[in-house]
């Protein structure tokens, strides 16, 4: 059986669509979760509680969290996180919240704010 040009252009596109049906939930699977914004800010807890300054490990998740936030996928999932994190714990100071990135040498394009629309951020 001889390929003809049609058959291996028609060939080639199914391969395509395939790359690209199975590669976009995979970009999915690569975004941040609720766990790790936890993870990486449990240690914010005592400052956010307003009982002392952030501590260095607090800062470097801070750090660490706002450098894998990439896309705009990214920041709007982690503050997302950070609302619903947030109020599930008393005591929370929401102000030295919105303080917390700037203590630690970061800037964020959005207030850490219970009224913060995350569909809005870029």
């Amino acid at each position: 059986m001889a390929c003809d040009s049609s058959m291996v252009v028609k060939l080639t596109y199914a391969v395509i669509i395939c790359m690209v049906l199975v590669g976009a939930p995979l970009q999915h699977c690569e975004a941040i979760t609720c766990g790790q914004v936890q993870g990486s800010l449990l240690s914010c807890l005592p400052y956010l509680q307003g009982r002392g300054p952030p501590s260095p490990a607090c800062c470097n998740g801070v750090r660490g969290l706002n450098a894998a936030a990439k896309t705009k996928f990214d920041r709007q999932q982690v503050c997302r996180c950070l609302k619903s994190l947030a109020s599930g714990i008393r005591g929370i100071n929401y102000g030295l919240g919105a303080a917390l990135p700037g203590k630690c040498g970061v800037r964020i394009p959005f207030t850490i704010s219970p009224s913060t629309d995350c569909n809005r951020i870029n």
